[in-house]
């Protein structure tokens, strides 16, 4: 197996993600969608947890060789960055959602330098916003951001627009492509379910009905 099937196929194991064609749930933005994610679960499997870790490893090597600090997007991005840091024996840094409203208001703590090269550790993608966001909140303090590396992503278009129109660089391990393919043959959903799965990627606003 490849590393996205072997992550997919883990994280349908754990129960990180949970999948409900025909009784979708409600995402906090308000879409209706087939599938819920909680890549925060694969901390309790370390097998699962390592087999992340390395993999993460391995792709910033490859796709950023120049990282000289490694930061993780609070709160889900901090364990899987401080990790990642730790095996690569670089500097880490977590960025918040916004900058503390007391003491010396810091949004990014650790300490990162001018012109100090980054990449940024997200959980899942859905839209991008939140760590594009992120990416800003660190290029004005300085950083030169060379990308962002998440586990997982559901391939939304309005991500991919998203990371265009910033221009910034996204590797993920594992997406929902692979993740349905794998829920289809390990019998986690039925033929009609894979099409609607298949549906809710080309089109979230249409793909009930």
């Amino acid at each position: 197996m490849t590393l996205a099937k072997d992550i997919a196929r883990d994280l349908l194991d754990i129960k990180a993600v949970y999948l409900k064609p025909e009784d979708p749930f409600t995402w906090a933005s308000g879409i209706k969608s087939p599938i819920y994610t909680d890549n925060r679960i694969t901390l309790s499997y370390p097998e699962t947890r390592t087999l992340i870790e390395n993999g993460f490893v391995e792709s910033i090597k490859e796709e950023f060789p120049e990282a000289e600090v490694i930061a993780g997007t609070a709160t889900a991005g901090i364990p899987h960055g401080a990790i990642i840091a730790d095996k690569m024996d670089l500097p880490f840094a977590y960025i918040r959602s916004k900058p503390k409203d007391h003491g010396a208001g810091n949004q990014i703590e650790g300490r990162v330098t001018k012109g100090q090269k980054m990449v940024i550790i997200e959980d899942l993608i859905s839209t991008g916003g939140s760590v594009l966001d992120a990416v800003a909140a660190a290029k004005r303090e300085g950083a030169d951001v060379l990308g962002v590396a998440a586990i997982f992503t559901y391939e939304l278009p309005k991500a991919r627009e998203n990371f265009e129109k910033a221009g910034v660089k996204l590797v993920t391990l594992s997406n929902y492509s692979e993740l349905i393919k794998v829920a289809k043959v390990q019998g986690y959903i039925n033929a009609d379910g894979l099409q609607l799965l298949k549906k809710f990627k080309e089109n979230q606003e249409t793909w009930q009905n």
